[in-house]
């Protein structure tokens, strides 16, 4: 019995609680935080600690988008490019700009697979306008929908040609947000007409295999409620209008943009129509906080079956893919397209 939940650890080394609930509630995935990652011995120790105690190969999640948010740290791990520093050499050179693109993901993930990670909650799919929160601002392939969606199709293909199933995020569209949802829930104002922006460049996308809600409302469609929780935005605009019918996962059910018990939100996650239940536990550091956190939401999570675990299935599938690579070669040529002195940081 699989629950419909990614959990967390709380540090580089599994803890015994946390081995006895990954035991107990079996999560379908886990995801490694910054915490959890100090070097490739220790990854590796790490991800065969969690298959053990699940008593299979579990997906083991991270966030390796690049620039600012990237898991895996120098000097231990290498440096890879923002978003938009992609973007500019797209829009100087749309081909170029492609293939700097997939060779950068397919590098991230020879990376990610060489630690047994074969889910990378990347590419960000959101179009930011000016004046917004800068939570998204560099992290995006450009500002308009067709380059941000052909950017994200490529890197897209990069991680899936090294055996990583990507998540595209923060759907339907996070670049508008005027607060950062990890303290708050922003409120989008934008009509129809001007959201309509942000739902082409996830539509472009919607074959991804995975994707990630944005705890953002939407004025237009359900004022007031995030679209993790609401059931207009996830049936009617992601799986209606944007046609997304991949694995849809919450972002962090720990962010504080979702009000109520960690239950409460669960609960509200799944009966909107979410497959999974993320929970990272990223504002907290004590290791029995993070446990009783994770605890509560496994014990909500349900048990992964019917159009979810279908979902959920063709994801895993991915990890099985791996198409030859030679890596010093590949690193060539990205610091041609790409060269090391530029804004890898």
């Amino acid at each position: 019995m699989v629950k419909a939940c990614i959990l967390s650890v709380s540090g580089p080394e599994l803890t015994p609680g946390e081995a006895a609930l990954f035991r107990t509630e079996n999560p379908w995935g886990v995801i490694l935080m910054g915490r959890s990652c100090v070097s490739r011995m220790q990854v590796r120790a790490l991800v065969a600690d969690i298959w053990q105690a699940t008593g299979r190969e579990t997906l083991i999640f991270i966030d390796q988008e690049g620039g600012r948010v990237a898991r895996l740290k120098a000097p231990e791990w290498p440096l890879f490019p923002r978003g938009s520093d992609y973007a500019a050499i797209y829009e100087a050179d749309p081909d170029r700009g492609r293939e700097a693109t997939w060779l950068g993901h397919r590098l991230i993930a020879s990376e990610l697979a060489s630690l047994s990670i074969h889910a990378d909650c990347a590419p960000v799919v959101d179009l930011p306008v000016p004046g917004a929160h800068d939570i998204i601002g560099d992290r995006a392939f450009g500002s308009d929908p067709a380059s941000i969606a052909d950017l994200a199709d490529a890197a897209l293909s990069g991680l899936a040609a090294g055996g990583v199933a990507g998540v595209i995020k923060h759907i339907p569209g996070h670049g508008r947000a005027f607060a950062d949802s990890h303290y708050e829930l922003p409120r989008v104002t934008a009509g129809d007409n001007e959201l309509s922006k942000d739902f082409d460049a996830f539509a472009r996308v919607a074959h991804a295999p995975m994707a990630m809600t944005a705890h953002i409302s939407y004025d237009a469609f359900d004022p007031g409620k995030a679209a993790t929780v609401s059931r207009i935005m996830i049936q009617d605009v992601i799986r209606g209008r944007i046609g997304f019918y991949g694995l849809l996962m919450t972002d962090d059910l720990g962010m504080k943009a979702l009000g109520g018990t960690l239950t409460e939100r669960a609960d509200a996650s799944i009966a909107a129509g979410c497959d999974v239940l993320l929970h990272c536990s990223g504002f907290l550091r004590d290791a029995g906080e993070i446990l009783g956190e994770m605890t509560e939401v496994a014990k909500a999570a349900p048990v992964l079956k019917g159009k979810a675990e279908t979902r959920a299935a063709a994801a895993d599938a991915i990890a099985k893919k791996l198409e030859p690579f030679e890596a010093a070669k590949g690193w060539r040529r990205f610091h041609e397209l790409f060269p090391p002195a530029g804004a890898m940081a």
